[in-house]
């Protein structure tokens, strides 16, 4: 992708019509379900290892600002809420990798972790490193939160400061989060607003072109990203 085409990309609508949107959610359901399946023994062994080395729940349950349903320009009392959030809150599904004394317990503590983060248990550092704190998100996936690619859903206040911040930082919510993404496999972690700049361009690129097909490519293009701790720490 060249810097051209995401000029583009910032400057055009985002075309919100999806006739392979029925394709898409089935393509969803079936890799979720597989992933399920073929992580489970996985899943359970870290389950056990978060429970045997630190105190506190296996898993972290977290709000994040999912899909907006609205029409563009629906305004925000209209019909099906009076706040304005950017997006339907759902609860989100992660393995525990922090202390439980380093979790954010309100809005005014929502803050993006950071490389070396002390927060960051030794068992937490490694699934981070390998994004298999993400493994749980499948289950967003069936639960309809989510999908497998699409972009990164932000905690409610985060959301909040940066849709003030950033130009068209909003539109990202006309599709699914997703648990991996063009912005993921391309960029590591968000340290900076910079960052978060940087990635809506790749949301917005996949947005304008969102299919089956695209979707495919990615989750084959996660796979050596995580297999090599690409973007990762």
């Amino acid at each position: 992708m060249t810097s051209i085409r995401f000029s583009q990309v910032l400057t055009r609508p985002i075309q919100t019509t999806q006739p392979s949107e029925s394709v898409r959610r089935a393509l969803n359901v079936i890799v979720a379900t597989l992933g399920i399946l073929v992580a489970a023994p996985l899943m359970m062994g870290i389950a056990l290892i978060i429970k045997l080395t630190s105190r506190g729940p296996i898993f972290f349950v977290q709000t994040r600002v999912g899909r907006d349903r609205r029409a563009p320009g629906e305004p925000p009392g209209n019909t099906r809420r009076s706040v304005d959030r950017g997006g339907k809150p759902f609860a989100i599904y992660k393995f525990r990798t922090m202390a439980t004394s380093g979790q954010a317990s309100n809005d005014n503590d929502q803050v993006w972790a950071q490389p070396d983060d002390p927060r960051v248990t030794r068992v937490g550092r490694i699934l981070r490193l390998y994004r298999l704190d993400e493994l749980p998100q499948l289950i967003n996936v069936l639960r309809g939160d989510m999908d497998v690619v699409g972009p990164r859903p932000e905690q409610p206040a985060i959301f909040a400061r940066l849709r003030s911040q950033i130009e068209r930082y909003q539109e990202r919510q006309r599709v699914r989060p997703g648990i991996t993404g063009l912005a993921q496999i391309t960029q590591c972690y968000d340290t900076c607003i910079d960052d978060v700049r940087s990635k809506l361009q790749y949301d917005l690129e996949y947005i304008s072109r969102q299919s089956p097909l695209e979707d495919l490519k990615i989750m084959l293009r996660t796979l050596p990203v995580v297999l090599w701790k690409q973007g990762a720490w």
